[in-house]
């Protein structure tokens, strides 16, 4: 993609949309709706790492209740001809074709290389990569089944989704809580799963979400590891202008 003169590409990730509450979490679903606002200005595309929502199903004919601000704002956006795109978060697990059909935008559900500018990127949400994390691995491999998926459609969806609420703040597994400390760049698996991937390709640019903080990371002289952060604590986001990529607080 090259990107027009004046333009920009933003990335977010991690709003956990409907966490703890409704009622706690419509401040910030705000919030991120005037952040879209503000953006799709000068946009050229916007991505969203995952997690957009601390809780997502798709039934044949079923969504979740709520999140009509931002969704209608996704629509508007890319109805005005601003491309967005979306990867599935470890919240998100189980979407279907929803943001397809109904917003158009495509999703992601493994890590995807991005050329802009010249500069390579690889982009993705992050949960279950590079090494370690092998509880939560195990766990994914369980969820993203087709037979788990079947069978859990077959719950009605006033049980299905307070169940899910429920595991998504008491399974550390899920939530994700131990993923909001700096592990020291040793122990960061995805440091460590940048550092593997330019044994055999070359990026400019690794951009993630999921560990929740905003993280600034050089790999080598010309390769960068960033993670965007959260909209619970840091409401932080990455933009890339053509030339260089930033961390920024909104």
């Amino acid at each position: 993609m090259k990107i027009p003169e004046g333009k920009k590409i933003y990335f977010s990730s991690d709003n956990h949309l409907g966490a703890p509450t409704r009622e706690e979490s419509l401040p910030r679903e705000k919030r991120f709706v005037q952040w879209l606002d503000d953006v799709k200005k000068d946009a050229a595309a916007i991505f969203l790492l995952g997690d957009l929502f601390d809780f997502w199903f798709e039934y044949k004919t079923v969504v979740p209740k709520g999140f009509v601000r931002v969704l209608g704002k996704l629509a508007e956006i890319t109805d005005s001809g601003i491309p967005i795109y979306f990867f599935v978060g470890n919240h998100d697990l189980w979407m279907r074709d929803y943001f397809e059909t109904e917003l158009n935008i495509p999703v992601y559900r493994e890590p995807e290389a991005f050329t802009f500018n010249d500069k390579k990127f690889l982009i993705g949400h992050g949960d279950g990569k590079g090494p370690g994390d092998k509880g939560y691995k195990r766990m994914k491999k369980v969820f993203v089944h087709p037979l788990s998926k079947w069978l859990y459609r077959w719950v009605h969806p006033d049980w299905g989704v307070r169940l899910a609420q429920h595991l998504s703040v008491k399974n550390k597994l899920i939530s994700g809580e131990e993923d909001q400390k700096f592990l020291g760049e040793e122990n960061e698996w995805l440091v460590q799963y940048a550092k593997r991937k330019l044994e055999s390709h070359h990026y400019h640019y690794f951009i993630f979400g999921h560990r929740h903080l905003p993280l600034e990371i050089k790999l080598t002289e010309n390769s960068m590891y960033y993670n965007l952060g959260d909209w619970i604590h840091h409401y932080t986001y990455g933009v890339f202008d053509g030339t260089d990529f930033q961390l920024k607080k909104y």
